[in-house]
């Protein structure tokens, strides 16, 4: 299989986020509100909404009401291109972390860089990016497993990509998207042989970096007017 060829799947088939969920609630919620469900109607989508594995399947429970119709879902759910753009990410890694026979970690409040490299030979390694800096929008960690684990963790609110695959080893990356265009993407990439490579969400983690950088560029313009 050429994985480089592979195409995203549909907005509907993508993986529903614990925020996904939240806004439907949210609709559910207001609904009940305004009178336009009852409220065993109310409890037994909630039900559903808490079981639903898909986004699609998240519509279907706000499908008769208005605000399923007021452009916010589509507009919700714009995905992520599977690769970075030609050229923009450099070959060579900002950062290394290699753990052989041993534990290698990098978390905490750090540059996450475009480029990093991820090595476990019999040793673990953990990326955790839920509190990272994003000082770019597009961010590919290469990761090889040998006989060893390495697990990545993103904020809910970045889009996340994996290409690669195991070789009597598992390689799971959950697909994320993020409702904001101007999100960071994570793309990882890489191998697990005999080994585990996974990358997922941090439950209750999102970045913030996007925010301020919008925030340095209003008080930049502000400081030009002074």
């Amino acid at each position: 299989m050429d994985l480089q060829k592979q195409t995203a799947p549909p907005a509907t088939e993508l993986r529903a986020s614990d925020a996904d969920r939240d806004r439907i609630a949210d609709i559910l919620r207001d609904a009940l509100a305004e009178g336009r469900l009852t409220a065993d109607e109310h409890a037994e989508r909630v039900e559903g909404v808490l079981n639903a594995k898909t986004v699609g399947e998240l519509e279907v429970f706000i499908r008769d009401l208005p605000a399923a119709h007021q452009g916010r879902t589509a507009s919700a759910y714009t995905a992520a291109p599977d690769r970075p753009a030609a050229g923009s990410i450099p070959h060579e890694a900002d950062a290394n972390v290699v753990a052989v026979f041993s534990a290698a970690t990098r978390r905490g409040r750090w540059r996450a860089g475009r480029r990093l490299h991820a090595y476990s030979v019999f040793g673990s390694v953990e990326i955790d990016l839920s509190e990272a800096i994003f000082e770019y929008q597009q961010v590919v960690i290469k990761a090889v497993s040998v006989f060893g684990d390495v697990q990545i963790r993103v904020p809910e609110n970045v889009s996340l990509r994996g290409t690669g695959g195991g070789v009597l080893g598992n390689f799971e990356v959950d697909t994320l998207d993020s409702a904001d265009p101007d999100a960071p993407v994570v793309y990882v990439d890489g191998w697990a042989v005999l080994g585990n490579v996974e990358a997922r969400a941090k439950r209750g983690k999102l970045v913030a970096d996007i925010l301020d950088r919008v925030q340095r560029k209003v008080d930049k313009g502000l400081r030009k007017h002074l």
